[in-house]
């Protein structure tokens, strides 16, 4: 797929779409009057349900500044961002705090498990605040685990488990809410080969199983290929995107690598 090619796929989501994610003109602005800079300089973004969208662009761009507007841990400086038709520019407080607990997952490059309770009990926390029955959690966190396969490891404790299985534990407690938008922030960094395939393929599980519409921030092009979708940043702006459609991985990592290379190398992309 080319850059021209790339482009074309900007005009396939359109406004008459259902979006789970709308970004309108979002502009970021770090410093002072002085010395300003523009970290999102104009970013209109829509992600239907059910899409798996990677994020990419060179060191700078403003990939994390938008994962950051858009998981709500930042605001725009100007801008509107709706998560599920709510403005969550706008939210506040308590609101804030129940939206993030009811619509958001949240999955970092550290899994950020709690050291002193179980891989259940870390999956099952979200449900334990929100009051759940205790049949209706042990049934979902069953389920997840199957899904995720990570069943064996549902008794031990953070530092009983591989990477892989803590990042997979996270993906569960991220996803047991059922939040309309699910956010990972370079999930695959500290992972070796094997345990990223393995994280990914849960992620593409997720996705296609449970109609998970995930957001993946990533510098790495074969993370990338399991998206069905990847938007390139640069400066602040969107340069091009493109869709997976009827290509293999394969297929699809090579038209990734190809605006990875003109974008700077990948090399050049650590954040």
């Amino acid at each position: 797929m080319s850059l021209v090619d790339t482009e074309r796929a900007d005009n396939q989501h359109t406004d008459s779409e259902p979006c789970i994610l709308e970004c309108m003109n979002v502009q970021k602005y770090f410093g002072s009057r002085k010395s300003i800079t523009k970290a999102l300089n104009g970013i209109d973004l829509r992600v239907k349900q059910g899409e798996f969208v990677s994020i990419m662009g060179p060191s700078g761009s403003g990939k994390t500044t938008l994962l950051n507007c858009i998981s709500t841990i930042d605001k725009p400086t100007a801008g509107s961002i709706s998560i599920n038709n709510t403005p969550v520019d706008a939210l506040k407080g308590k609101k804030l705090a129940r939206f993030r607990h009811d619509e958001l997952g949240f999955i970092f490059q550290d899994a950020n498990l709690i050291e002193s309770l179980t891989a259940f009990e870390n999956i099952a926390l979200p449900l334990t605040i929100a009051k759940f029955r205790t049949s209706d959690i042990k049934g979902r966190v069953t389920q997840i685990a199957l899904r995720l396969n990570i069943s064996d490891v549902l008794h031990k404790f953070p530092q009983q488990m591989s990477g892989g299985q803590r990042q997979r534990v996270a993906a569960a407690r991220a996803i047991i809410m059922r939040p309309a938008l699910i956010l990972a922030d370079e999930p695959t960094g500290a992972l070796d080969s094997k345990n990223s395939r393995n994280l990914l393929e849960a992620f593409v599980q997720l996705n296609q199983a449970e109609a998970a519409t995930i957001i993946m921030v990533t510098h790495d092009s074969v993370a990338a290929s399991y998206s069905s979708r990847v938007v390139f940043i640069k400066d602040g702006l969107i340069f091009s995107q493109m869709e997976r459609g009827a290509q293999s991985r394969k297929e699809f990592f090579a038209s990734i690598m190809d605006v990875v290379s003109y974008l700077g190398g990948e090399d050049a992309d650590v954040h």
